[in-house]
């Protein structure tokens, strides 16, 4: 029975606020413990009304105080947006104050549009084509401290917080496999190079000190209900975020609706962003999942859920968990 993670994104339903998302986040993270899911990791957006968890690393420690068994990490922190001796020692402090929880997930994307990019970073000038780079130095300032190494992430050194790389094309599944990383394909949203980016890092793959096998996770939106017709219901929240972000008008996660106004195109675009979907009542959340998981062969598979109602949004999740349970039987 492969493990099932969560990913979540701390959204912010319509009329609520940031505060209610952190709490409802905590929430979920203690569900998931109790549900036997393996790790609970939060993603870094910025100037996003709907996404609350801009500051990733504060986010964390306040989802690891309120649990006791689960990792927590982030999936990811973008990390051409941060100089790597200030990710190393937000996951140092993270990983002294709940040592053996914490995971690190990297992702080279910006996490907003090009003009909040600019006032993260203040200089775009091959911020991302550092990446590579960038993850070997964060590497070092995890590992043991050499003689004459000048600059220490304290705490961070000595700590080898577990890194793992994200993407959602062939160029980190390239680079985890080169550095011997665990990878994370964001298929819930880009679904298009997820086999194409399996097959390179599964073949291309060399051993290190932090993993002696690849090791791949696949990202997928389950959406499930006591019947299908209420999760397809609570799926249009979803799916009129991404409309409104494609129309360059996002904002907080809006309700659930009978009806999507969308004509075609955007109907076919948000349809294609989102293939990689599991909606209905558990015996249809086992069959899709079993067929993922044959499709893929994932070692680890990591749902993620952006559900207006934070009730339905736990039930949900109850209901993955018992359909995972299934699947393995």
């Amino acid at each position: 029975m492969i493990p099932f993670s969560v990913l979540d994104l701390s959204p912010v339903p319509l009329g609520s606020t940031a505060a209610d998302a952190f709490r409802h986040s905590r929430e979920l993270a203690q569900h998931a413990e109790k549900l036997g899911y393996l790790r609970f990791w939060l993603a870094e957006h910025h100037n996003m009304t709907g996404i609350a968890s801009a500051a990733t690393s504060v986010v964390i420690g306040h989802v690891a105080a309120g649990t006791s068994t689960i990792r927590v990490g982030s999936g990811g922190v973008m990390l051409p947006n941060h100089a790597p001796l200030v990710i190393a020692e937000q996951f140092g402090t993270l990983e002294s104050l709940f040592p053996g929880r914490i995971d690190l997930g990297l992702g080279r994307a910006p996490g907003t549009d090009q003009t909040t990019a600019r006032a993260l970073r203040r200089d775009l000038q091959g911020s991302a084509d550092n990446f590579p780079d960038d993850v070997v130095e964060l590497q070092r300032y995890f590992a043991d401290p050499v003689e004459g190494q000048r600059v220490r992430a304290v705490p961070g050194a000595g700590l080898n917080v577990p890194i793992w790389l994200l993407g959602s094309s062939t160029f980190s599944a390239q680079l985890a496999a080169a550095l011997g990383l665990p990878f994370a394909f964001a298929s819930h949203f880009a679904p298009d190079y997820l086999l194409s980016a399996l097959q390179v890092y599964r073949t291309q793959f060399r051993p290190s000190k932090q993993l002696d096998r690849p090791y791949a996770m696949v990202g997928v939106n389950v959406f499930a209900a006591d019947t299908t017709e209420e999760a397809e219901f609570l799926f249009t929240s979803l799916q009129q975020q991404f409309i409104n972000l494609r129309r360059g008008t996002p904002g907080q996660l809006p309700p659930p609706v009978k009806q999507i106004p969308w004509n075609e195109a955007e109907r076919a675009g948000v349809e294609h962003s989102l293939a990689c979907s599991v909606i209905g009542d558990q015996r249809q959340v086992e069959a899709g999942l079993a067929s993922l998981i044959e499709q893929t062969q994932p070692d680890e598979l990591m749902v993620t859920a952006q559900i207006y109602d934070h009730a339905a949004r736990l039930r949900s999740f109850e209901i993955t968990a018992l359909a995972r349970a299934a699947v393995a039987a």
